[in-house]
C-alpha cells in the first residue's frame, strides 16, 4: 500500500511531464484536424440558452419541490405550459392575466407575497392554492381547462 501510494505522489508530483505529454497529444491532434477539411477541425456548438430558458427551468425545479405527487405535477405543468410557456412575466393582452398561472387580476397573487410580479415560487403557491379552491386539485384544474380552454 506505501509503494502505490509513493507512486501516485512521484505521478501527481510531475505536472510538468504530464502537461507535456498532453501538449505534444494536442499538437499531434491539431495537425491531424488541421490536414482534414475546415469543418472537421471545429468542434459543433450548442444552441445558445436564452434566458427565458434558464427561468422556465428554475420555475419548473421550484414546481417539482412544491408539487412531490408526479401526477399532479403534470397536470400543473400541462397548464403552465399553455397558459404562460413558463414565463413569470407572461401578461395577457387582452385580459391582462399575468404570470405562470394567468391570475386575473395578477395582484391576487400579492397574498402570497410582495414579490409577486417576478417569483416564480410566489406564483406557483398562489396558483396551487387557486387550483386546490376551485378544483381540488392540479388534477382538477387540468380536466376542467381540457374541457374549456381556461381554468
Amino acid at each position: 500500500m506505501f509503494a502505490s501510494t509513493a507512486s501516485l505522489i512521484r505521478r501527481t508530483a510531475s505536472p510538468k511531464k504530464a502537461l507535456a505529454g498532453a501538449a505534444v497529444a494536442a499538437a499531434t491532434t491539431g495537425m491531424l484536424l488541421a490536414s482534414g477539411p475546415a469543418q472537421a477541425a471545429t468542434p459543433a456548438q450548442a444552441a445558445p440558452v436564452s434566458a427565458q430558458t434558464v427561468k422556465a427551468a428554475s420555475a419548473k425545479t421550484i414546481a417539482k419541490k412544491l408539487i412531490p405527487d408526479s401526477t399532479q405535477y403534470t397536470a400543473f405543468e400541462k397548464i403552465i405550459t399553455r397558459e404562460s410557456n413558463w414565463d413569470v412575466t407572461a401578461q395577457n393582452s387582452s385580459s391582462g392575466a399575468y404570470g405562470l398561472v394567468q391570475a386575473l387580476p395578477g395582484t391576487k397573487m400579492a397574498t402570497h407575497g410582495s414579490d409577486w410580479r417576478t417569483n416564480p415560487e410566489t406564483q406557483i403557491k398562489w396558483g396551487l392554492d387557486y387550483m386546490e379552491d376551485r378544483y381540488g386539485s392540479p388534477v382538477g384544474a387540468w380536466n376542467f381547462w381540457k374541457s374549456n380552454g381556461w381554468y
